[in-house]
């Protein structure tokens, strides 16, 4: 294409062409490397990264290779085959699935349910799927773009691209990038079959960038969520359910939340504990997956090692609830809806859709119940299934996080897991603020809350210390739920949704999962205190129930003296102090004499760091600043780009490159700075009075210029110096800086050229 706008089939970028086909090739890798970035995620999770790099590559090379040799028909059959290889082998990968891993029903099946909102990052083997699926997804959209068949390229790459926003496993950001660089394939394609001009080219950028502007700053329904890209969107903060007890299979982790004062439940129990609702076992770097599924009820193995066991009678106070806490581990419904109640992968009891307020069901679980010496000596012969699915980090952050904890698991001279994981929580609970308002990092958030943050709450201490511990190659799991809440009388409490709460499980060989609490309990008590209270105050409704309103029940002693001898009894006692919320109530029981450890009796004694933080500030007044995230940068170029486009398509790009031409001249050789002088005072000459004709020369232009409109002197002189330099061979240093001095003078007082 001539830089006069003809038609042509290549764009002119300064002095290099670029073909229309290979920019509706490189747009087309956009989408494909949308789509794909799903699946480097997938691998970076699970393992397999440089593996999936090079299938990529060869697939990529394989695919241009074939691109003029291989049919069409052949081509798309072959893409078929790399499909059911990699879905075959994906089956045959999952150890439960060997019988049916040739039924093309349940390859159907299972690829359906994807499409309905299931994340592929729940799939137990995700890690063969994405390995499996990558071959098909990058040959064919490849192979057809390059044989210039746009359409259907872009037809196989939206198939894919689709697949992952249905999905949900690409983001609005991604998925947006994605959409514009398969609308600019069919655009570029288009002028790469017709031809086109650089305005065409323009216009099609313009277009696009608007489409992401509006896109990211618009709510397509009025009320709804706004830009997933600029700051401020989004709806408020969140409640701590909403973040992550809503038992879903995905928990994304929030930046700053809110506390529910309400009450959700009331729990009659033979004795406190913490009120387990769901775990998780897959960790991606911004939350946590639950992988596998779920079954009818069914009666569960108690834990192999010693434990007690909890009946506790749930009542649901809230309006609707979607789900059952219970103490870990709940074996057996001994009342309720057996029938609407499932149990997760992870061995959690579930309610078909919500309970309804008033329902009530009694569970009867085994409490683990190790010893010190116990948990010390347990050793690290894991069974194969645990390693396999607790032991899981994303590689990218794993070596950072390992060194830190290797480090700090070396000051504390620990060597055994049990000691490992002590160390690790006392750590947390020492060298982190509890604070419910903080800004969400981006990037791996367990390293960031290790290396980065200074405060955070439940849900950062427990991926932390969670990602930590699988560092040390010792499985742990991410939990959700409820601590114990108010107690109102001797086996009753109260459990409102400022009592939602995250913790830690540790798998110890022939004991179970044992739970460990990082969060420091005092400080959080003490906000989440003062949040009732002001709720009270309020007369927000909700707050309590008749038996709450009568303040904590808190066992008192009493000492009789019968026959000689003297007895210590426990009665009850009502007062009206703050509510307990039970944090750090230790399942770890009993503990050996003599261990050192806080607890023993069960309740809660502050041993980590002491600092509240339930504001907003960090103290330290002035303005707080945030880098941009790599989404809004990604953006601000992409505007950049529009304003460049439309501005070289209004042709105001093409004035202010030649106002900054003409403005500022750069210095070269004399010769050339000379020459570029004449050419900046002969613009600004045709501006103001006349162009020069074709066959005039520079002497014969400024003198009839001189003898109508009577010219500037200096115009003149820097003609002379051009005649000197140009045809006489004169190269001076000095005349190339008298010549720039005077054009730049005449530049800034355009009225001189009027001899005024």
């Amino acid at each position: 294409m001539s830089a006069d706008g003809a038609v042509g089939r290549a764009l002119e970028l300064g002095d290099a062409r670029v073909s229309y086909h290979w920019l509706a090739v490189g747009s087309l890798g956009v989408t494909m490397a949308a789509y794909l970035s799903v699946l480097f995620h997938i691998t970076d999770i699970v393992g397999g990264a440089p593996t999936l790099a090079a299938l990529v590559a060869g697939t990529l090379l394989a695919g241009a290779a074939t691109a003029r040799r291989l049919r069409p028909l052949r081509a798309a059959a072959l893409a078929g085959v790399l499909l059911a290889l990699g879905l075959v082998g994906y089956y045959l990968a999952v150890p439960s699935a060997y019988l049916v891993a040739l039924s093309l029903g349940k390859v159907a099946a299972d690829n359906v349910a994807l499409l309905t909102g299931l994340s592929v990052l729940r799939m137990t083997e995700v890690g063969a799927w994405a390995l499996g699926v990558a071959p098909a997804m990058v040959f064919a959209p490849w192979y057809l773009v390059l044989r210039r068949r746009y359409a259907l390229a872009v037809g196989a790459a939206g198939t894919a691209l689709g697949f992952f926003v249905l999905t949900g496993d690409l983001g609005n950001f991604a998925t947006l990038v994605g959409t514009l660089g398969a609308i600019a394939t069919l655009g570029f394609g288009t002028l790469a079959r017709r031809g086109g001009t650089a305005a065409q080219v323009d216009t099609l950028a313009v277009v696009l960038v608007a489409m992401v502007v509006l896109a990211s700053t618009v709510s397509v329904v009025p009320g709804g969520a706004a830009s997933p890209i600029l700051p401020g969107g989004g709806a408020s903060a969140p409640t701590v359910e909403q973040a992550f007890v809503t038992n879903q299979e995905r928990v994304t982790i929030k930046g700053s939340i809110r506390l529910s004062p309400k009450v959700r439940f009331s729990v009659e129990s033979n004795e406190k504990a913490y009120w387990r609702v769901a775990a998780y076992d897959r960790y991606d770097g911004n939350g946590w997956i639950r992988t596998g599924d779920g079954t009818g009820y069914r009666s569960q193995p108690a834990p192999p090692g010693p434990t007690r066991t909890v009946e506790q009678t749930v009542t649901v106070e809230a309006e609707r609830v979607a789900a059952m806490p219970a103490a870990w581990k709940p074996t057996r419904l001994t009342s309720g809806d057996r029938d609407n109640t499932r149990v997760s992968s992870l061995g959690a009891f579930d309610p078909v859709g919500s309970l309804r307020q008033g329902e009530s069901y009694t569970v009867v679980s085994r409490v683990p119940d190790p010893t010190t010496r116990q948990l010390r000596s347990a050793g690290t012969d894991y069974p194969e299934h645990i390693e396999s699915r607790y032991l899981q980090l994303p590689g990218s952050s794993a070596d950072r996080i390992r060194q830190r904890t290797d480090r700090i698991t070396e000051a504390a001279n620990a060597t055994t897991p049990y000691e490992k994981a002590e160390a690790v929580e006392r750590w947390l609970e020492a060298n982190k603020a509890y604070s419910k308002d903080v800004s969400r990092p981006d990037g791996n958030v367990a390293e960031s809350f290790i290396f980065d943050m200074e405060r955070g709450y439940c849900t950062y201490y427990a991926t932390a210390m969670t990602a930590m511990l699988r560092s040390q190659d010792i499985p742990a799991r991410f939990v959700v739920g409820y601590t114990s809440g108010q107690r109102v009388a001797e086996d009753e409490w109260v459990v409102r949704g400022l009592d939602s709460h995250a913790w830690v499980e540790v798998y110890f060989p022939r004991i179970g999962w044992v739970k460990y609490d990082p969060t420091p309990g005092g400080p959080r008590q003490q906000v989440e205190d003062s949040r009732v209270e002001r709720a009270r105050q309020s007369n927000v409704s909700g707050v309590d129930t008749n038996e709450s309103k009568a303040g904590t029940w808190t066992p008192t002693e009493t000492t009789t003296v019968s026959g000689g001898s003297e007895t210590t009894v426990a009665v009850g006692n009502a007062t009206s102090s703050p509510v307990t919320t039970g944090s750090g109530l230790p399942d770890r029981q009993p503990i050996d004499p003599g261990s050192g450890l806080n607890g023993t009796d069960g309740e809660f004694t502050t041993t980590g760091a002491s600092g509240v933080d339930g504001g907003g500030g960090d103290g330290g007044g002035g303005i707080p600043i945030s880098m941009p995230s790599r989404e809004q940068a990604a953006l601000g170029a992409l505007v950049v780009a529009g304003l460049l486009a439309a501005a070289r398509r209004t042709g105001l790009l093409g004035r202010l490159r030649r106002a900054v031409w003409l403005r500022w001249q750069p210095r070269r050789d004399p010769e050339t700075d000379v020459s570029r002088a004449f050419d900046r005072l002969e613009h600004l000459l045709a501006r103001e009075y006349r162009a020069r004709e074709s066959g005039e020369t520079p002497r014969q232009y400024l003198a009839a210029l001189e003898a109508r409109y009577d010219v500037d002197d200096r115009a003149e002189r820097v003609g002379a110096i051009y005649e000197r330099v140009r045809y006489a061979g004169a190269v001076e240093d000095g005349l190339a800086e008298e010549a720039v001095s005077l054009v730049d003078e005449l530049v800034r007082d355009r009225r001189s050229l009027l001899g005024r």
